[in-house]
């Protein structure tokens, strides 16, 4: 595990592994995430949830953050228990599980950037005021994201995540956006 890290931190501080990451994150994302991201079941938690959170301000997305924070580590866990007991997040840990290590988490967001469904517990809930929300949604269709690798705090693996718009193929329209976690060492 320790030369797993410092390998991670020697190829992030080389400059010209900038190019280098990237072409290997679009090649996993091409090749492993394309196939699955926009799946109904992914729509349709999303669009679900975008009917119940569409009118929610910014006062109370802060609430269901803070309580989600708190509910990390405690008995019970009303918040978190919603995002990771439903179809979606089955479907989620499906697809960490077939990919044999190489994806460490999976989550889907709603428009606002609040947490769908998720593969495991996340750090937070609200998602809305970082890139992988911001650059994807925010950006509108087509948008993908990739991440620096860096030590993910819920997984504890380095990790890169791949983020993407998720549209609804009825509409054509954006309705969330979905981030994976891939392990370092399947990218390189």
């Amino acid at each position: 595990m320790r030369f797993l890290a410092a390998a991670c931190l020697v190829i992030i501080a080389n400059p010209s592994f900038g190019n280098e990451q990237e072409a290997a994150m679009r090649s996993f994302y091409e090749t492993n995430i394309l196939a699955w991201a926009m799946s109904p079941i992914i729509v349709d938690a999303i669009n679900a949830q975008n009917e119940v959170s569409a009118d929610f301000d910014p006062a109370r997305i802060d609430r269901l953050d803070r309580m989600w924070r708190d509910e990390i580590g405690a008995a019970e866990r009303p918040t978190i228990d919603g995002v990771l007991n439903n179809q979606a997040a089955d479907f989620l840990r499906r697809q960490v599980a077939s990919s044999d290590g190489a994806i460490t988490e999976v989550f889907i967001m709603d428009a606002q950037g609040l947490n769908v469904a998720a593969s495991q517990v996340t750090s937070d809930y609200w998602q809305g005021d970082e890139a992988k929300h911001q650059a994807t949604y925010g950006a509108g269709a087509g948008a993908v994201h990739f991440g620096d690798i860096e030590l993910d705090e819920s997984s504890q693996q380095y990790q890169g995540q791949i983020s993407m718009t998720i549209v609804d193929s009825d509409t054509g329209q954006p309705v969330g956006a979905i981030t994976v976690g891939v392990n370092a060492s399947s990218l390189f």
